[in-house]
């Protein structure tokens, strides 16, 4: 991942109707669901629908791929993993964030600890 890959997702990420969009996709998990379900579901006119998962599609964020007479759309977990770590591995320190490879389920696993507060925001003694 790179800084304008990363840019331009979060761009696309940054706009609520795509925000609810992606979030559904989710939810759907790697099955997806047809954009008609998408509309209905969240009241977003086909149109207006369409123009957002272009967006997202040009992000990395949304893999689409045609079934039959629908097009099925997925959000792609893989590229939105690979965001996640690049925020974490190039953002965070580890004191606040690190991944670590779970090989026994074969993941990998983001810790947050919440016990640490960050410099300058120290409790009063």
């Amino acid at each position: 991942m790179d800084t304008q890959d990363a840019v331009v997702a979060f761009g696309a990420l940054s706009q609520e109707t795509r925000l609810r969009v992606f979030r559904l996709l989710v939810e759907y998990g790697q099955d997806g669901t047809a954009a008609g379900t998408l509309s209905e579901t969240l009241g977003i006119p086909h149109n207006t629908l369409s123009f957002h998962l272009s967006q997202m599609s040009h992000a990395g964020l949304v893999l689409s791929q045609r079934e039959g007479r629908f097009i099925i759309y997925r959000a792609n977990f893989e590229f939105f993993t690979d965001l996640i770590r690049y925020m974490v591995k190039d953002c965070c320190r580890m004191e606040f964030a690190s991944i670590r490879e779970d090989t026994k389920r074969g993941c990998s696993v983001i810790e947050m600890p919440t016990c640490c507060t960050p410099k300058g925001k120290e409790k009063p003694s």
